[in-house]
């Protein structure tokens, strides 16, 4: 099963052996024994990239959930006698990591002892995928977002602002941008999809020669303090006072635009605890915009 896993991610069997740490032909071998049991084909050797077929794609995800309930029952022993180090894997969109991370690491690291947290920085896209092939236990990212099989829980909502120190004043309008150069995320970061939509780019007829589209908010900031233009920040971002006094307030229809920051994690998981203990604790550092007219914008 694990062998069937690890081929239909990899799609190569030269790949997925050396991650198997077996020959190719023991691994090819292996699943063929695999699909003559079950009566049918899992992959389609026919083609070249192979191809998973309409009953593998049916048959991986249960193999998944298999292989997840025998990592309980070879945990369960250790758990009961105290043995045993969690190991919490939490996926986290980088514009939330940027600040979230220095700010509830060491309280994680005093409240959930005999605990590894291992964060990884993942697109929001890529976190569903990993959700959904048990490769992560959390995931922190902007919402909504609806699955059946996931539990979402609200962690806090925070006003979007926009660092533009060309621009005079605390509030600015959507007008008022028209003629500056935005600096963006690069594709797949949920922050550049939103100012994307919310600052109607789209119709945009970009004069610059010279652009750069890349996912540090840092590095945004910095051309926008070398090359002028503006840049949308998140309102709980560290920043040094000499730089938070050009973030300004973005106003469109009496309203001001915003995210959800949710977490993500399976209905049915044995790190309940571990997973809810972080959830508690982001949501104890972070309160939610004290501000009564926001406006949410979807992260698509």
């Amino acid at each position: 099963m694990q062998y069937i896993i690890v081929l239909s991610e990899e799609m190569q069997f030269q790949k997925a052996s050396e991650r198997c740490f077996v020959s190719q032909p023991t691994l090819s071998m292996q699943v063929k024994k695999a699909e003559e049991i079950l009566g049918e084909l899992i992959f389609d050797r026919s083609v070249l990239p192979l191809k998973i077929t309409s009953f593998g794609e049916q048959v991986i995800p249960i193999i998944r959930e298999i292989l997840q309930e025998n990592d309980k029952l070879s945990n369960l022993a250790l758990r009961l006698k105290g043995n045993l180090v969690e190991e919490i894997h939490v996926g986290i969109i980088p514009t939330v990591a940027v600040y979230m991370l220095p700010a509830i690491f060491s309280k994680l690291k005093n409240s959930l002892t005999n605990t590894k947290i291992i964060f990884e920085e993942m697109k929001s896209e890529e976190m569903i995928i990993a959700l959904d092939q048990h490769k992560i236990d959390l995931g922190i990212m902007a919402g909504p977002h609806v699955d059946l099989r996931l539990e979402s829980t609200l962690l806090y909502k925070e006003q979007i602002l926009v660092y533009c120190p060309e621009k005079e004043g605390n509030i600015l309008s959507l007008e008022e941008l028209r003629g500056c150069k935005p600096w963006l995320l690069s594709h797949g970061n949920c922050l550049r999809n939103q100012m994307w939509e919310f600052c109607e780019l789209n119709a945009l007829v970009d004069n610059f020669q010279w652009d750069y589209q890349g996912g540090s908010i840092e590095i945004l900031m910095k051309m926008v303090d070398e090359n002028g233009g503006y840049t949308l920040v998140p309102e709980n971002i560290e920043l040094p006072e000499d730089k938070r006094k050009f973030l300004k307030q973005l106003e469109y229809l009496q309203s001001s635009p915003s995210r959800e920051i949710i977490a993500l994690f399976p209905k049915r998981t044995i790190k309940g605890p571990f997973v809810r203990e972080i959830v508690m604790t982001i949501k104890r550092t972070f309160p939610s915009s004290s501000l009564e007219n926001l406006v949410l914008l979807n992260w698509k």
